[in-house]
């Protein structure tokens, strides 16, 4: 999952696309970028590492001009200690691009033979957004001809051509160079992205984000949801054109992000996030009542952040106390979106710290957003024992995580679920607990669908093992698997900053 922010504005951007990247900053922690442009020359600085740490005032200096887009990045395809794979990329020919990107491909094998060997052109990493980035490239190349100015119409077919090669999530930010603000998402709408404006001194600003939570700081107010197989252009003027590209488009969202990737102030695809994750509460609710006998709870506790508000609704509809007994070190980051088992685990006691006066001698019900590995669930049902709780009940908002997300979310094997091959009784013995509930997977799609009847479905593959994009067989998880496994072995920590800025359709140097 990763956070992606474009800005045409008729002022420097750079503070901008900085500070939005700060409210994007959950969708990833891995490294950060952003690319302006002033004229047809690209300014360029990314790194590993959270924003804050990534950009310094001289960095902030360089970046110049009035449109960029920005990235945040927490790795779910390539080499996640690998800084050169810290978005955006760029590359110099037809015109001069950059691009970032949300969501992961299916087919990137494929494209990666078609891009080297059918197009010639060259992928200095593992990242799929490259790759990607490639693709629209030979695109608009193939349109152009032997013509030396780009057109609206070759931006939205190459846009349209590459939805037809392309398969998998992806939500898109690119810069043209000499152009303008290129925004586009997958036909299945599976990854978020929003459009806002704001009308300063007598001009309209315009902004694309993965959240609608980056546009109230900036002073920019939320327009709509980008559709599924839109591509929206956004001239270095400030004029925006919009085109359906793809043949058939379905708005499907990803349901995970309203559980849990997506700040609760934000709204998706028509849908308040808060809302949502308070209706998930109730329906939870009810669950529990057919399930547990509720003389065995004395108090209902929230995992902090995400799950507070599903906690606070579901102590209301069983009538239970609700109390705060986890306290957050919000200084560390959020262990489900760090790589590695080891460092998630060593992670979860710096940040959560139980109150024992809270737990001792109590039956206590804890309400998570989700269940996936069991790594953090298991720490925390640990930790409240030895506060003094009599009894540790868990209660997930979400469904049991059975199948690989193969869309952005950092679960590819399936083994490393908790739930695969395991029922709830299973699942509360894996983790210590005396007891599992699991939201059921159409009362979490109701709750969704009922606060925009217009989502036409979702992807909800981590929980029912169905890959909307039509591409995903036993064959391809398996080589997922290996894959993963291959480049874990292979990664080296580090922590390297790329800062480079460049002039279109010449070759970049590093500083």
């Amino acid at each position: 999952m990763c956070g992606v922010l474009g800005i045409v504005a008729h002022e420097p951007v750079n503070q901008l696309l900085y500070d939005g990247l700060q409210m994007l900053q959950h969708r990833g922690q891995d490294a950060a970028g952003i690319v302006t442009a002033e004229g047809t020359m690209f300014h360029m600085h990314k790194g590993r590492g959270m924003v804050r740490d990534v950009f310094r005032t001289r960095n902030m200096r360089e970046l110049v001009g009035n449109i960029g887009i920005a990235h945040v990045r927490y790795p779910t395809a390539g080499n996640a200690n690998c800084s050169a794979e810290a978005q955006p990329f760029y590359v110099n020919s037809p015109f001069g691009i950059v691009l970032a990107h949300n969501g992961n491909l299916t087919n990137t094998e494929e494209l990666f033979k078609n891009v080297c060997f059918g197009d010639l052109r060259h992928i200095n990493t593992r990242s799929d957004s490259e790759v990607l980035l490639n693709v629209l490239a030979c695109e608009l190349e193939n349109q152009v001809g032997d013509r030396i100015a780009l057109t609206l119409d070759d931006i939205f077919t190459a846009v349209s051509v590459l939805h037809e090669r392309v398969r998998g999530a992806y939500a898109v930010v690119a810069l043209i160079a000499g152009y303008g603000l290129l925004a586009f998402r997958d036909p299945y709408g599976i990854r978020p992205l929003s459009l806002g404006k704001r009308t300063k001194n007598g001009h309209t600003d315009y902004v694309v984000a993965s959240e609608s939570v980056a546009f109230p700081s900036l002073d920019f107010e939320i327009l709509r949801d980008v559709a599924p197989g839109e591509a929206i252009f956004i001239s270095k003027d400030g004029q925006i054109f919009s085109q359906q590209c793809a043949r058939q488009s379905y708005l499907m969202p990803c349901l995970f992000e309203y559980v849990y990737f997506a700040r609760p102030d934000s709204v998706i695809d028509g849908v308040s996030v808060y809302q949502a994750r308070l209706n998930m509460g109730v329906t939870l609710a009810e669950k529990v009542k057919r399930t547990m006998d509720l003389q065995d709870i004395d108090v209902v506790m929230p995992v902090p952040d995400t799950s507070r508000p599903s906690a606070m609704e579901l102590a209301q509809h069983l009538n239970k106390p609700y109390r705060e007994g986890l306290i957050k070190n919000r200084y560390i980051g959020r262990t489900f979106i760090m790589p590695g088992q080891s460092v998630r685990k060593k992670s979860v006691r710096q940040k959560l710290n139980p109150m024992n006066y809270e737990f001792c001698g109590k039956k206590v019900l804890l309400v998570d957003d989700s269940i996936v590995r069991g790594t953090t669930s298991r720490e925390i049902v640990d930790m409240v024992r030895e506060a003094g709780a009599e009894k540790v009940y868990f209660a997930s908002a979400a469904p049991a995580v059975l199948f690989p997300n193969v869309y952005g979310i950092d679960m590819p094997t399936r083994e490393e679920l908790i739930s695969y091959q395991r029922n709830a009784d299973q699942v509360a013995a894996e983790i210590g607990a005396d007891g599992v509930v699991f939201q059921d997977l159409d009362d979490l799609k109701g709750v969704v669908s009922k606060l925009n009847p217009r989502i036409e479905g979702f992807d909800c593959s981590c929980f029912d093992g169905h890959y909307i994009t039509g591409d995903v067989n036993e064959a391809y998880l398996q080589r997922l698997s290996d894959n993963k496994n291959s480049l874990v072995s292979m990664s080296v920590p580090g922590l390297i900053e790329h800062s480079v800025s460049v002039q279109a359709n010449e070759d970049s140097d590093d500083d």
